[in-house]
């Protein structure tokens, strides 16, 4: 009732109010729905606030927003920064906009020099200003790829980087202490970003691509999954010389719904049916989808198999290496003496090859771009790329300290031209990958739960029995990755096995690694589908194993 009494939204007090007369009514699933709304605050994940759009403190809603925004604030003015520029975007989610103009307006509040987005835009804009504009901080108001129903706060701090620990733990600390919602001040007062901060976001990703070659035009269809990337994407693009682009029509304008897809995250099966179809019907050179915020992108190439309509995704590794090597073939050294390239410890473990082929240092981190920007000596210096195998790609560090899904598309389409015009695919490049570094099949079998309890019961039931042998052979490690993170890693000499929570998702993760060497005249094609199948039952035994 006190919750209900000093919630700002209207809607809100009312949705509440419902669920507690039901509750009181002895209605079942209201008393479990109110006890869950209720059970305790939403706490910083990865890099801030995510949850349900619903009333309640374990829920994204107004109140929630008003006073994390005052947390963030109070965190700030603490730490050395108060009257300092923070940036403020969001994306085209439900309440997003609302959210936004809310948490500005108590930034407004107490001091600070607030800049509203101008409508929706891509997280990575936001990483893009944040460093642009010298802010002390940034807040981007989405949910990323998860379900429609859901939304987020996510935070970056000066640099345009996210929050790491103890950072996180202060900020929840300010937010328990912060007023209730309707005693917080929400003044107007908040300014638009300047139009240069745009305009600037996509020269520089346009700069990332060469002058196109003569006569090598590149066809490219591109699906935003109804979120914020179609529009800043096909600008980038054109500014960049890729003038022919395709955008999936069902997927093109922002639906906080996401009709067409249950999960708008380009890895989940269908997701990318409709691009597919769409590079298939136009002859495209290469597909490209985002997901809703931008920040992650998956490429699609042409592989000739009739059964898929002659195109396949390519895995967050595949991407990785090829745009690692890329991003290190083309590197100016002048500008960077000492490059340094990342991936976490859940990707596979190509890019250590390929760094050490060019000379480049490489580093192998946490799960989470909040670790990969921070590679190194823990501040990132010399960073030119960083990946992690769910699709996120940072290809200019100097610029946008987290993954940028629209860079990305500009630097795999830059790549496409290179190799088109000397005659080549994206499928020759990591066909000599492969014979350079050894070939790498990677998977995942990733179990969704509506328990969350059942988790860590998971991860305490296999720290006390791990498995002894996969696929028949002999373990070589089993390691628990506590307390650095928590997770496992398990080894053989020819398969690795990393189970980890997800922090964004209610999920188990296992992430599975085959990897061969490809000897002098190998058949590579004989040798993917051995790997492949190899995967396959490896994820078959480790589901076992799991138990869930």
């Amino acid at each position: 009732m006190r919750w209900i009494a000093d919630d700002p939204a209207a809607d809100d007090r009312a949705e509440l109010q419902r669920v507690l007369a039901q509750a009181m009514a002895g209605t079942p699933e209201a008393v479990t729905d109110l006890a869950d709304r209720m059970a305790a605050p939403l706490t910083f994940g990865t890099a801030g606030l995510r949850g349900p759009l619903r009333a309640g403190p374990n829920g994204m809603n107004l109140t929630v927003v008003r006073r994390a925004a005052h947390g963030i604030g109070t965190f700030l003015r603490a730490t050395g920064d108060a009257g300092g520029t923070v940036v403020v975007g969001y994306d085209g989610r439900r309440r997003s906009a609302e959210f936004a103009t809310d948490a500005a307006a108590v930034l407004v509040g107490q001091g600070f020099s607030v800049l509203l987005a101008p409508g929706p835009l891509p997280t990575p804009v936001t990483a893009f200003a944040v460093r642009a504009l010298h802010a002390c901080a940034g807040l981007q108001v989405t949910a990323s790829h998860n379900p429609p129903q859901d939304n987020g706060l996510k935070v970056y701090l000066r640099g345009g980087t996210q929050l790491i620990s103890p950072q996180d733990a202060q900020i929840e600390r300010a937010i328990a202490a912060a007023p209730a919602a309707r005693s917080i001040d929400v003044p107007s007062g908040a300014t638009t970003w300047p139009e240069e901060i745009v305009t600037g976001y996509l020269d520089r990703a346009a700069s990332l691509a060469r002058p196109l070659p003569a006569g090598t035009p590149v066809r490219v269809a591109l699906t935003p999954m109804h979120g914020v990337g179609g529009e800043i994407a096909v600008k980038a693009l054109h500014l960049a010389g890729f003038t022919d682009v395709h955008v999936v029509a069902e997927q093109a304008v922002p639906d906080g719904g996401f009709p067409t897809v249950p999960f708008p995250n380009p890895e989940e099966p269908g997701a990318t049916d409709l691009l597919l179809a769409l590079a298939a019907r136009t002859g495209a050179a290469v597909a490209v989808a985002l997901d809703p915020d931008a920040d992650r992108c998956a490429i699609g190439i042409p592989d000739g198999h009739p059964d898929s309509d002659g195109w396949r995704m390519l895995t967050g590794d595949e991407t990785g290496a090829l745009l690692g090597d890329h991003v290190l073939r083309q590197l100016d050294r002048t500008a960077h003496p000492d490059p340094l390239v990342a991936t976490t410890i859940v990707s596979a473990e190509q890019l250590a090859a390929i760094a050490e082929a060019h000379g480049a240092r490489y580093d192998e981190t946490l799960t989470g771009f909040k670790w990969i920007v921070r590679a190194g000596d823990g501040s990132g210096t010399g960073l030119v790329f960083g990946y992690e195998e769910a699709l996120g790609l940072c290809v200019d560090p100097d610029h946008v300290r987290d993954k940028d899904g629209i860079s990305a598309a500009v630097l795999a389409c830059d790549l496409v031209a290179e190799l088109s015009a000397a005659g080549h695919t994206v499928s020759d490049r990591l066909d000599e990958l492969a014979r350079a570094h050894g070939l790498f099949v990677t998977g995942q079998l990733s179990v969704r739960v509506s328990d969350l309890t059942l988790i860590p019961a998971a991860m305490r039931r296999l720290r006390a029995h791990p498995p002894t042998t996969l696929l028949g052979a002999a373990l070589t490690e089993s390691t628990d990755l506590l307390p650095r993170t928590d997770g496992l890693r398990w080894r053989t000499d020819r398969v690795r096995v990393v189970v980890r929570p997800s922090g964004t998702e209610p999920k188990l993760k296992c992430y599975l690694q085959v990897r061969a060497p490809v000897g002098e005249g190998a058949n590579l094609g004989e040798l993917r589908a051995d790997a492949a199948a190899e995967l396959a039952r490896l994820r078959d035994e480790v589901a076992a194993i799991i138990g869930l």
